[in-house]
Order: C-alpha cells, then structure tokens, then sequence
C-alpha cells in the first residue's frame, strides 16, 4: 500500500468564530452520539488545536469529532500543526502524529491519538 503523508497546517480559532475561546482553553461541547476508531481523511476540512491533548476535527459539512489524545502531547497546544503518516484512507485512534515546529517545519514530539467523540460545539455568545 502507498503510504500517504499529510501535513496539516492549523489555523488557531479567530475571534469571528462562534466558537472562539482563548488560546488554550477547550469549548465546551456535548457529545452526539458514540465514539469511533477512525474518521475519513477525505472528510476532514480542518482541524483546531486545543492545548497538548485535545485536537476538533472538523469535517465536510460540519460534523466535529474531538479528540482528546491519551497522553500530553508537548508543545502541540503552542504550535497548533501536526502532521501524520497512514497507510490507509482513516486517521485512526491507533495512529500517531508529530508536532510540526518553528522555525520551518522541523519535526517535535510523537503523540499517540484517542478516539474520535463526535460533539456539537456550544457556541459561545460575543
């Protein structure tokens, strides 16, 4: 199989989102429903970073799994980008991703994923 490697530059919540917190803290949110494995990479639109162990996927049409990583991933939640190396079309809860650091693009820590919450973002009010 071909292995596929992306690298996913992550754009820190703006204040013109309805679900903007200050940095390193985690909206609140509430769970939909069941969670899975793995998501589908084609599915994923972007992806926010919420200190050095929860990550918001957020998918085509909305959708947002959280997932909260089982350890402490150092100096994620400063540089908000990671890559991660998959053999298959899933990013799943046995994968692993690398934080990307500055200056560049040299790689960080390694940090093993949990598992994909599925959650609606309470949005907060300006």
């Amino acid at each position: 199989m071909r292995n596929i490697l992306i690298a996913s530059a992550l754009i820190a919540l703006t204040a013109t989102s309805s679900i903007a917190a200050p940095r390193g803290t985690i909206p609140a949110a509430t769970p939909t429903g069941d969670p899975v494995n793995c998501v589908s990479i084609s599915r994923i639109r972007e992806t926010h970073v919420h200190g050095d162990s929860t990550i918001d996927f957020i998918m085509n049409g909305g959708k947002v799994y959280r997932n909260t990583l089982p350890n402490s991933c150092p100096s994620l939640g400063f540089e908000e980008r990671f890559l991660y190396k998959t053999s298959t079309s899933e990013l799943c809860s046995v994968d692993i991703i690398t934080v990307l650091q500055s200056p560049g693009v040299s790689r960080g820590a390694s940090c093993g994923l949990g598992q994909f919450q599925p959650v609606a973002l309470v949005k907060t009010s300006k």
